[in-house]
Formats: structure tokens, C-alpha cells, sequence
């Protein structure tokens, strides 16, 4: 089987680190490229692993805070740039639609590509987009606005064995609820944000955020096989704390950095 692999290209939260970037991932699958939310100092990172902007497929975004959506601008004109020519899929809530309009009247974009804009607004999770190599269904997260999280399958033709898709499940900014378990039960590898140490667990409830306790309970009762956290405070400096307390409930926890490379294997 082609190998499957998500490459982490920004595990900051709201504020950039020095060697962090705001929330990005691109997911490769069989040759061709998906990212999940597209922060700022996406396209340089994109560069720094080496990744090709013309293997990219399509961008799902999460919400319209800045840290998950300032590098859509950069990324967007360089494709111009690159003259190129494939229409780019982005998947997203309603209210990303003025944002991309604005793009298109304030900087002129060109017509050499066209924009094709997926509004979401699932209640449940439901199938947003299918390719011959992924499909991705959406879920409502708990952020107090539009905010989606994302599960990610891979697509399999007939086999003369039985094969488990390999999964992939991104939940980015959310407060824990129960019904999150259930939507992304099974998956190989989770990705849930742990922006906050458990000592700071006021601060998350009051920015409905979750805790790293909260990631790692998540990810036992979904029976995941592996937890990915990221998403970082900029109030702590030391990220080992982080994957500490999360094993304390899930020990297949990894505290993901930019530049981390994971490969969904069976």
C-alpha cells in the first residue's frame, strides 16, 4: 500500500512561537496533497518540507479565527503565481465565504483557477468531500461558533482480503462534549488540540478550549490507535508537560511539533 502521511506545519495556537507556526496540516495521500486549516507561515513551511503547492487538492478549514485561516492569502496568491490551472476545493464554514470574496475583489486575483467553495454546516457528521483516494466527513466542534473538525478516509477498491480503511480524524480548537468520542471512534491516528496543561483547565473552559486530559479522554473512549496533540499555549514553554499528562490517561500520546512527519501504517 502507498504510504499515508500527515505532516504538521504549524502546532502553535493563537500566538506563533519562534520555531512554531499557528495551526496547519497537510495530509499525503497516494501522491497528492489536503490541507487541514492553513494559519499563518503555512507556504513557507510548505516549502520548508519540501511539499509541492501544485499537489494540493483541496483545503478544509476549520473556522474563520486568524490563526487557522491568515495563510490562505499567501498560499492562494502563490498558486496564482504558479499559473495554475486545477480549480482548488475549499471546504469550510458559510461565514469563510466573505473572506475568500475579499481575496478575489481586494488583490485582483486572476481566473486562472477557479475557487470552489464548499459551505458546511453539519449538525452530525456528514460527508463533505470525495475523491478517488479520500473522503472526508465533518463535524461540529464546541467553540462557540461555526467550527468544524474532520474525518478522513481513505478511498479502497475491491480487495480479495478484508482492509480497514486507514483514518485520520482532525478536531481543532473545541471544548470536550460526549458525542466527539463517538465521531471519530476508531481512527488510527487523532488529532484533538490540548491547548492548555490541566492546571490551567479554568482558562479553557472559559475560551472553550480543551485541557490535555480532555484530548486524552477523548482518545480512550473513542479507541483510537494513536493521539497527535498540538495547538499550544504560549503561556507554557516547556511542551514535554503536555504529552506527560495526556499518558497519564492514553499512553499512545505524541505532543506533535512543526516539521513532525507521522505515517498512517498497518
Amino acid at each position: 500500500m502507498s504510504p499515508i502521511s500527515v505532516t504538521m506545519l504549524g502546532t502553535a495556537s493563537a500566538v506563533p512561537f519562534s520555531d512554531r507556526n499557528p495551526s496547519a496540516q497537510a495530509l499525503s495521500v497516494r501522491g497528492r496533497l489536503y490541507l487541514l486549516d492553513c494559519g499563518e507561515g503555512t507556504q513557507q513551511r510548505i516549502r520548508q518540507e519540501h511539499l509541492s503547492f501544485v499537489k494540493i487538492q483541496a483545503v478544509f478549514i476549520s473556522h474563520i479565527h486568524g490563526d487557522h485561516i491568515f495563510g490562505l492569502y499567501g498560499l492562494l496568491s502563490t498558486m496564482s503565481l504558479y499559473h495554475r490551472t486545477e480549480p482548488l476545493v475549499i471546504v469550510g464554514p458559510e461565514n469563510l465565504r466573505p473572506v475568500l470574496d475579499f481575496y478575489k475583489s481586494a488583490f485582483g486575483a486572476d481566473d486562472s483557477y477557479a475557487l470552489d467553495f464548499r459551505a458546511i454546516a453539519p449538525k452530525q457528521p456528514e460527508q463533505v468531500y470525495e475523491d478517488g483516494d479520500i473522503r472526508v466527513s465533518a463535524f461540529p466542534l464546541n467553540h462557540g461558533m461555526p467550527c468544524y473538525g474532520y474525518r478522513i478516509e481513505e478511498v479502497v477498491g475491491l480487495r480479495q482480503r478484508p482492509w480497514k480503511p486507514r483514518s485520520y480524524a482532525y478536531c481543532s480548537d473545541t471544548a470536550p462534549f460526549p458525542e466527539l468520542a463517538q465521531w471519530v471512534a476508531g481512527v488510527d491516528y487523532l488529532y484533538h488540540e490540548a491547548t492548555y496543561p490541566q492546571q490551567y483547565a479554568d482558562k479553557a473552559r472559559q475560551y472553550l478550549h480543551s485541557t490535555t486530559l480532555d484530548a486524552a479522554t477523548c482518545a480512550l473512549n473513542a479507541g483510537v490507535g494513536r493521539l497527535l496533540i498540538g495547538h499550544y499555549s504560549s503561556r507554557v514553554k516547556d511542551i514535554s508537560v503536555f504529552e506527560t499528562e495526556c499518558r497519564t490517561i492514553f499512553e499512545a500520546t505524541t505532543a506533535s511539533n512543526d516539521g513532525d512527519i507521522f505515517e498512517i501504517t498497518r
